[in-house]
């Protein structure tokens, strides 16, 4: 690590170090989804509900290659930074190799059952009209099965060179994906793929969209590697180790956190299927645009990461604090303000992606209004499981990772689809965003007090010790 990056995790201002890192990967995540939308936005060009209920069912098995990339993104990232903390680069090449090739082999494995179970995927996922169903089997067929591994790897460097304080790098390489996608899209939908094949232009442009910000990252990589602790040397001695527990105790949770969101949307999707083609396209849109106010506080919590886990391994306790105080409060902040905008802007925010005046169109303002209340709950929750992830805390991150989607909004989907059809699906969001933040409030109260001053001793003393130990431990 360079001089100028350990300054931001030991000696630049906190609000100044978390812009730094913050706001890059908040960029990053805004043109991840901008380039998400704009399948969409091009798709409802053509004027087909079909092909946009395809794309909302085919997303929950896009985003799982996410969960994958999390699951050694994130716990590999909390590693390598609290292993700088102590400065023991051995331990960080040692985790960078480990979560690199444990996504790749993921995602293959990933991607090979995804070719050959593609039929029951999409059937599984709310694919049951016909024309949605030959639609979305399109979009998964290139987009996972043929292109699965560039989107993975592609957020798994972006992971592990943010946690050595290079955000800018890190959200370039995000950011020039969705930056292909939107010049690809239009070109492969409506000048190399003939009419009615719009579709699989989309997914095309997305594959070689995301084959191309791989590139980019390879030549970062080629370009810093006399600067980077990150190394991609397989070495099978680390399986000896107990580096591999360490990261996945904590991906574990950031997996589980994506995998039951991808299921709550599916479940979702299965649930609008049953109200109408129109009900689905609209509902599918809205949960679009409502992911951007999501993806905001997600850049933001994933961006400071690095930054509280190098503070909580070096014993810097009143540093990590003010971190972690000032990244709820630009969060939270940033959601509220979304929020606002979809309530009052509910009709143009949807009018840019369905382009007809028809009832999927009013379903769309009904549900985004709905599902943005709960934005701010999930900003405050956003940052406070990423807290949890970086100091190691598994239990509790895994616990608010199961509450956000998983363990209260699927039940809540089926009680308030059953007492409220039809729109009563939209209120399981901000009903389970709400629960799953004022749980984290609890128990980073709890945490906070445990961090005594008494105790800031004992807290480096136990970091080093599990640094030592995750290294060493065979």
């Amino acid at each position: 690590m360079g001089r100028e990056y350990q300054a931001v995790f030991e000696t630049q201002p906190v609000f100044k170090a978390i812009l730094r890192l913050a706001v890059p990967t908040m960029i990053g995540q805004i043109i991840l989804v901008l380039y998400n939308m704009a399948d969409t936005f091009f798709i409802g060009l053509t004027g087909s509900d079909a092909m946009l209920a395809a794309v909302t069912v085919s997303t929950p098995a896009f985003m799982f290659l996410s969960a994958i990339s999390n699951l050694f993104g994130v716990g590999g990232a909390s590693a390598i930074a609290r292993a700088l903390g102590q400065k023991d680069g051995q331990t960080a090449e040692q985790c960078s190799s480990f979560s690199f090739y444990g996504c790749l082999t993921g995602t293959l494995i990933y991607s090979l059952l995804a070719g050959i179970f593609l039929h029951q995927m999409v059937s599984l996922l709310g694919g049951a009209n016909e024309p949605v169903h030959r639609y979305a089997c399109i979009y998964v067929r290139v987009t996972v099965v043929f292109g699965g591994v560039c989107t993975s790897m592609n957020a798994l460097l972006a992971h592990l060179i943010r946690s050595e304080g290079r955000a800018m790098h890190a959200s370039a390489g995000i950011a020039l994906g969705g930056i292909f996608n939107l010049i690809l899209d239009p070109v492969f939908m409506f000048l190399l793929f003939t009419p009615g094949n719009e579709l699989l232009g989309a997914a095309a442009a997305t594959a070689l969209s995301n084959f191309l910000a791989l590139l980019y990252f390879g030549i970062v990589l080629l370009k810093i590697r006399r600067k980077t602790v990150l190394s991609f040397k397989w070495t099978p001695a680390v399986l000896r180790t107990a580096i591999p527990g360490e990261i996945l105790r904590i991906g574990i949770p950031a997996c589980m956190m994506t995998f039951c969101e991808n299921l709550s949307f599916s479940v979702m999707d299965a649930l609008t299927a049953t109200h109408g083609l129109a009900f689905q396209a609209g509902f599918g849109v809205a949960k679009k645009v409502n992911m951007l106010a999501h993806c905001m506080v997600r850049g933001i919590s994933q961006g400071v990461l690095p930054l509280i886990a190098y503070n909580y391994a070096a014993g810097k306790k009143r540093r990590m604090h003010s971190v972690i105080t000032a990244s709820v409060i630009l969060a939270a902040g940033l959601a509220a303000l979304c929020t606002a905008a979809s309530l009052l802007f509910a009709h143009p925010l949807i009018s840019l992606f369905i382009h007809h005046e028809s009832s999927s169109l009013n379903h769309g303002m009904v549900f985004l209004r709905m599902l943005c209340l709960g934005c701010p709950f999930s900003a405050l929750a956003y940052v406070l499981i990423s807290v949890f992830q970086a100091v190691n805390d598994s239990v509790h991150s895994m616990i608010l990772a199961l509450l956000r989607k998983g363990i209260l909004d699927i039940p809540l989907l089926f009680v308030f689809n059953r007492l409220m059809p039809p729109y009563g699906l939209a209120w399981a969001t901000p009903a389970a965003d709400l629960a799953c933040a004022l749980c984290a409030v609890v128990l980073y109260e709890r945490f906070r007090k445990r961090l005594s001053p008494s105790a800031a001793g004992r807290v480096h003393e136990t970091a080093r010790l599990q640094g030592v130990q995750f290294a060493r431990m065979k």
